[in-house]
């Protein structure tokens, strides 16, 4: 199975926890490549995922299975080259749009599977990797606010979140959709800029049920959980944002315990990754 995560050296934990998930739930050899830059704002600077923990992770992942293999591609020249120039300074960092250098990076496969960094695999997904791709672009979820409130045809929601995307990867190339994405990111600021500019450009995509991305509570059926922000509404209306490797607020606040075994070998590994 072909995955693909992208970021900064930041990103290091929530890697490390979501790849522990596929290793335990994809009884199958693991592809994985991380997508990673030198990037900049106008107040911060964003550096790539080093090498050397890179090579942790692949020594980790073999250990599993010796077939399993995990490859750094550093694509801050390409970044250069198209530089997401009207997104820098949103309050998303800037290499959200990293997944969107992909189809210039020859070793990348044609079938992927692109994932957040704060996305937990809990169940078996092959069902959902290998359905046919045939003139799509991607597959996706929709995006749980965000389909209430941007629409290409309405009344159909059609606005789907990036956090867990099934790529094509050999249709993206052929109709160009990252590039123009790419185009787009640098003379358009947007909200959620690279979610915003595949939601503008696609051509063809496909829409999967929720259980391929929950990004609201777990639900039995539920095969991967994105934890992005949510709001609520008791005792009082208010944003929540906890991410898998604050330990202790999935515990005290989302009062989940479904990944502890996950979070157990995490808090064991990350000192030394």
């Amino acid at each position: 199975m072909n995955i693909l995560y992208c970021g900064d050296a930041r990103m290091k934990q929530g890697l490390l926890i979501s790849i522990l998930s596929l290793l335990k739930r994809v009884p199958e050899p693991l592809n994985i490549t991380i997508l990673t830059a030198h990037m900049h704002s106008d107040t911060r600077q964003f550096l790539p995922l080093t090498a050397t923990t890179a090579e942790g992770l692949n020594r980790l992942v073999k250990r599993t299975n010796p077939a399993n293999c995990v490859t750094r591609v550093d694509v801050t020249a390409l970044v250069r080259q198209t530089p997401p120039t009207a997104n820098r300074n949103t309050i998303f960092t800037p290499c959200c749009v990293l997944r969107l250098y992909a189809d210039q990076v020859p070793s990348l496969p044609d079938r992927l599977l692109y994932l957040d960094t704060d996305v937990i695999c809990r169940q078996d997904p092959r069902a959902m990797y290998y359905q046919d791709l045939s003139g799509i672009e991607f597959a996706g979820v929709l995006d749980h606010y965000g389909r209430w409130f941007f629409h290409r045809h309405w009344p159909r929601g059609d606005y789907v979140n990036s956090g867990v995307l099934l790529l094509n990867l050999a249709e993206i190339r052929r109709t160009g959709l990252f590039a123009r994405s790419r185009q787009l990111c640098q003379v358009q600021e947007m909200f959620m800029p690279d979610q915003s500019a595949l939601h503008q450009l696609v051509t063809r995509q496909r829409l999967l049920p929720r259980r391929y991305n929950e990004q609201r509570r777990l639900h039995a059926e539920t095969i991967f959980q994105h934890f992005t922000t949510s709001f609520r509404f008791f005792p009082w209306v208010h944003t929540l944002t906890v991410k898998p490797w604050e330990v202790t607020a999935m515990h005290d606040r989302l009062k989940l315990h479904e990944y502890d075994d996950i979070l157990t070998d995490y808090q064991k590994i990350i000192t030394n990754l």
